[in-house]
């Protein structure tokens, strides 16, 4: 407990003090945005912002969780470990992409195939350390079923344990990873929308990597078959933690004005983090309610591509994604920040919600 109050504070109070300094640095490297030409007109106001402030955020979370577990005295885990691994991981994809953009003085950076290239070895990486390296205990931190609430039984990876049901688990990491991270940086699109978005979706992992502690296989407070088997909850709780006292500290500085963009270097790592956090505490299709609002903006791009190519120009929003589409309808920005948060912890509630009740039904 120790561990998760400290390190929740030291990433908090990292980003909320230093923000202003990095600020200072990244326009002084000339990092700043690009704007779509394209995209809203009153976003050209915002070109010259500092973005790649991802890189504030994942030192801030890193910093937040060695200096948490140093004041509580705990040991590290492979699972904490593993999230700082994927969310640094593809922070490092983002953050080329980000330097190309500042690099070329254009707005677009990575190709898509080689930003989806980079995800997936990182999601390989995870998967294999996820599946072979174990904790003190002796058990992996992950497993090889697909995941609801916790584990599924009849949706075993086939041949568990084999060279086979190692392929089939690392496709899935990496049909999540990709899925989560490009989520989060779709919806990166408005002063402070991803970050708040994020708060709401990774302070969840906060509760549920809390309660799975609390209802551990094999503790005395463990109610029958309702007990969880999750490798190091608590630990993944403290991780969660860290990164949302990072985002809060973070959005002090991101929020409309924004000062500092996350840009594709903290919206790839924050996704990558989500699709970790999902993966280790077996929630995996929770993530559909979790990360709603992201498979929602993610969702209005794929709708509007498909329509445009099967009637020949026609769109179903003014613009893709979904939040662009309120602010050419006349909506303020913050209007549609506010309002997409709102809907964003709806579904994060929702989610509780099932979790919870799925563990009262087993009671």
């Amino acid at each position: 407990m120790i561990a998760l109050l400290v390190g929740g504070a030291v990433s908090l109070v990292f980003t909320l003090l230093l923000t202003p300094w990095f600020i200072k640095l990244f326009h002084r490297l000339g990092w700043g945005q690009f704007i779509r030409s394209d995209g809203p007109q009153s976003h050209h106001t915002k070109r010259g912002t500092a973005t790649m402030g991802g890189i504030v955020l994942i030192l801030g979370t890193v910093l937040g969780y060695f200096v948490g577990h140093l004041a509580g005295g705990d040991r590290l885990t492979p699972s904490g470990l593993l999230v700082l691994l994927m969310m640094v991981g593809l922070g490092f994809i983002g953050f080329l992409d980000d330097f190309t953009k500042v690099r070329n003085q254009r707005s677009l950076g990575l190709g898509g195939w080689a930003k989806i290239l980079g995800q997936v070895i990182v999601a390989v990486i995870f998967a294999v350390l996820a599946i072979t390296v174990h904790s003190r205990v002796g058990q992996t931190s992950a497993s090889h079923f697909i995941s609801g609430v916790r584990d599924i039984p009849w949706l075993n990876l086939f041949f568990a344990g084999s060279l086979i049901g190692g392929v089939l688990f690392a496709i899935w990491v990496i049909m999540i990873t990709v899925s989560a991270s490009n989520g989060v940086n779709v919806a990166d699109g408005l002063d402070g929308l991803a970050t708040g978005a994020s708060i709401l979706a990774i302070g969840s992992y906060i509760v549920i990597g809390f309660w799975q502690n609390n209802q551990l296989c094999g503790s005395v407070r463990a109610v029958g078959s309702a007990c969880y088997t999750t490798t190091n909850p608590l630990d993944l709780a403290v991780v969660a933690a860290c990164i949302s006292g990072g985002l809060i500290g973070f959005l002090w500085w991101n929020t409309s004005p924004a000062q500092i963009f996350l840009g594709d270097t903290g919206s790839l790592g924050l996704g990558g983090a989500v699709a970790a956090l999902a993966i280790l505490t077996r929630t995996e299709l929770l993530l559909v309610l979790i990360g709603g609002l992201f498979l929602v903006v993610t969702g209005s791009v794929i709708l509007q591509r498909i329509y445009f190519k099967l009637t020949h120009g026609k769109r179903i929003f003014l613009m893709s994604p979904l939040h662009h589409h309120f602010e050419l309808k006349g909506w303020a920005e913050v209007t549609v920040v506010v309002r997409f948060w709102i809907i964003a912890g709806l579904f994060v509630a929702a989610a509780l919600g099932v979790f919870y009740l799925e563990w009262i039904s087993r009671t």
